[in-house]
């Protein structure tokens, strides 16, 4: 369901990952469970990993409002909340890397938003460009969807040339640059209004709202820009197809 009118052409559709290509709640139904089971083989080690965890989301996402700092935002992730818990970042990374980066992977396709190679496919076929920006890693998580070649333009926040999390508008300008566009020129796709689509429109980029509900009044987007809200992924190529034909 769209509630605001629809975009103009576009030459470019950018995408946000995590709640975007796949569903989350399914994702941390099933990292729930085993988080629960790894007591059984340790229950010290799975205390720690579950408050090193929950750490490392808060600090993540208090680093939001540094905007571009001076030191690698991919270090700061792990240095500010390792000091925090008393432990050395290396060990906080390899909690991250284990329960967040690769344990997920195995649950990812089944939990793909319904259609997403077929809608992707769609896109492609009209010569739209293709790419993902997210604040987190990405090419993994892409093939294990089985969408990566679908994507000319892949890359996440902790890129030496952007070093900003959303809603900081520099990811999005560079994911236009890297895709050869213009960003008004651009849809970015995402599932948090806040940080998604804030920081499309704060970069000059069309933006699209994926949630569960779409609410009844939407925030109002910046003149020449527009805003859509969709439930439902083949829906949203739909509308941005239309122009088109």
């Amino acid at each position: 369901m769209s509630v605001t009118p629809l975009i103009p052409p576009l030459r470019a559709v950018v995408f946000d990952l995590d709640g975007t290509l796949y569903v989350q709640p399914p994702l941390r139904r099933r990292m729930a469970m085993e988080l629960l089971l790894a007591p059984l083989f340790g229950p010290r080690r799975a205390l720690r990993a579950t408050r090193n965890l929950r750490a490392f989301r808060n600090e993540r996402e208090g680093l939001r409002h540094l905007g571009r700092p001076t030191e690698s935002l991919e270090a700061l992730q792990f240095s500010r909340p390792a000091a925090k818990l008393g432990v050395a970042p290396d060990a906080l990374r390899a909690t991250v890397q284990d329960w967040m980066f690769e344990r997920p992977l195995r649950h990812l396709l089944p939990c793909a938003r319904p259609g997403l190679s077929e809608q992707l496919a769609r896109l492609a076929a009209a010569k739209l460009a293709l790419g993902v920006f997210s604040d987190y890693p990405v090419d993994a998580k892409l093939r294990a969807l089985g969408v990566r070649d679908h994507f000319s333009v892949a890359f996440d926040a902790t890129d030496p040339e952007v070093n900003a999390f959303k809603p900081h508008p520099r990811g999005f300008e560079l994911a236009a640059e890297r895709l050869g566009v213009a960003p008004r020129e651009a849809l970015y796709v995402g599932d948090r209004v806040d940080v998604d689509v804030g920081g499309a429109h704060a970069a000059g980029m069309h933006a699209a709202w994926l949630v569960a509900r779409p609410p009844a009044v939407l925030p109002e987007a910046p003149a020449g820009l527009a805003l859509l809200c969709y439930s439902d992924l083949r829906e949203l190529v739909d509308a941005i197809l239309a122009p088109r034909r």
